[in-house]
């Protein structure tokens, strides 16, 4: 995918330089390898002393070409890789693809296994959020909140691992299920963890919110406003924070998002500073349903199964023949998925995470694409950055938040 197309030359070019040196300006080189462009993310800047006039991103010094790895794998195959595009929120886009998958598949699982879902997408959004914010602070100078917020993510990987059996990249989901059921007193744990949760926000709330230092770096900077917004294509915290009332969630339920009770925050002057209140705010929503959806997981299975498209129980596998070929043959040629072309969005921490896929038959996509937030998201720093100090730069990329590992899929 292309990039953005502001006219810059290259900036090794003499003529560049000598033509920036006669007009009073200078091309500058922020990235690839800068710690607050959050990964490897090079910016071109045209700079008039301190101030930015032109601000072009320059992707692709991690593209690892996923998209194309789908097109050669198995639908279940391609869990692990959905790891991979927002790392901090592995868990949601292992759901974002699966509900994909199965839409293709025209497959409505259990409602233990939405239950779990939401749960996996609630925990996933706070924790991403919580290094967001504290990434965001530490570029903006406020070294402390990080260390609180990566305190309660430590929590988070806790139950994680708990329930997945890995910390970073989980694979959990499976197309039509999840790997395994809920261990013994999970539930009891996450409720723990969401009852005193509440006061964490709260903390970091006070950290910040007022704090003199990081309000003068983010009020009235970077300022999307609301057509912006919706022009180029933003969601998630980003569109809400220019006032945009929009949440895949409520838009558009899926895994029984409609039963739950939660608010959509937005902001109303779309600058960086309310980017990072929709954030805060947004974590408290997610308690609200955690706290909801644990009181009452439903009973019953968590894989949908019609006796051929998924896969037989590990004990049947280990003790009947038909169920070993069973599994044989599923894990060899893949789902046997009908033709047809499908699209779906799910509600991430970065925004709207989609997926499209082209199907011809069989076990593997013919074509299949990602609709990255970070990478629609990060498109309207060209936009925005022009009339900021260089400074400036480093707090919009923060309350930009996004991941380069999900731009440059």
């Amino acid at each position: 995918m292309a990039t953005s197309t502001i006219a810059f030359e290259k900036p090794d070019s003499a003529s560049t330089f000598a033509q920036a040196a006669e007009d009073g300006k200078l091309i500058l080189n922020m990235g690839p390898s800068h710690p607050s462009t959050h990964g490897v993310l090079r910016i071109l800047l045209e700079m008039d002393g301190e101030i930015v006039t032109k601000a072009d991103p320059d992707l692709g010094y991690l593209h690892r070409g996923d998209e194309k790895i789908a097109e050669n794998m198995t639908y279940n195959q391609f869990v692990p890789y959905t790891d991979r595009l927002d790392y901090l929120a592995p868990l949601a886009n292992n759901v974002a693809y699966a509900l994909a998958v199965e839409k293709l598949m025209g497959w409505d699982v259990p409602p233990r296994c939405k239950a779990i879902r939401v749960i996996c997408c609630e925990l996933a959004r706070i924790s991403a959020h919580l290094l967001g914010l504290g990434a965001f602070a530490m570029d903006c100078g406020a070294i402390t909140v990080f260390m609180y917020t990566f305190n309660e993510r430590e929590k988070i990987y806790n139950l994680i691992e708990r329930l997945t059996g890995a910390r970073f990249t989980t694979s959990y989901t499976r197309v039509g299920g999840l790997t395994r059921d809920l261990p013994p007193g999970f539930i009891e744990e996450a409720q723990a963890f969401v009852a005193q949760f509440w006061a964490k926000i709260d903390e970091l709330d006070n950290l910040l919110s007022r704090n003199r230092i990081f309000v003068d770096r983010t009020k009235e900077v970077g300022i999307i406003t609301r057509e912006e917004a919706i022009d180029f294509g933003l969601t998630g915290p980003n569109l809400r924070g220019s006032g945009v009332d929009y949440d895949v969630r409520k838009a558009n339920p899926y895994c029984g998002y409609e039963n739950y009770q939660f608010d959509i925050p937005i902001g109303s002057a779309g600058d960086c500073y309310d980017r990072y209140l929709v954030r805060v705010e947004e974590m408290r929503q997610s308690c609200r349903i955690l706290e909801q959806v644990l009181a009452k997981v439903p009973e019953g299975p968590f894989f949908y199964s019609d006796g051929k498209s998924y896969l037989p129980t590990k004990d049947k596998v280990l003790t009947k023949m038909e169920e070993l070929i069973h599994q044989f043959m599923i894990v060899t040629e893949g789902i046997n998925a009908p033709k047809g072309e499908v699209y779906f969005g799910a509600e991430n921490p970065k925004g709207e995470l989609g997926f499209y896929i082209n199907s011809i038959g069989g076990g593997v996509p013919y074509r299949l694409k990602i609709r990255a937030p970070s990478f629609v998201n990060l498109s309207i720093l060209s936009k925005i950055a022009p009339g900021h100090m260089m400074s400036d730069i480093i707090a919009i990329l923060g309350s930009l938040d996004f991941v380069m590992g999900e731009c440059d899929r």
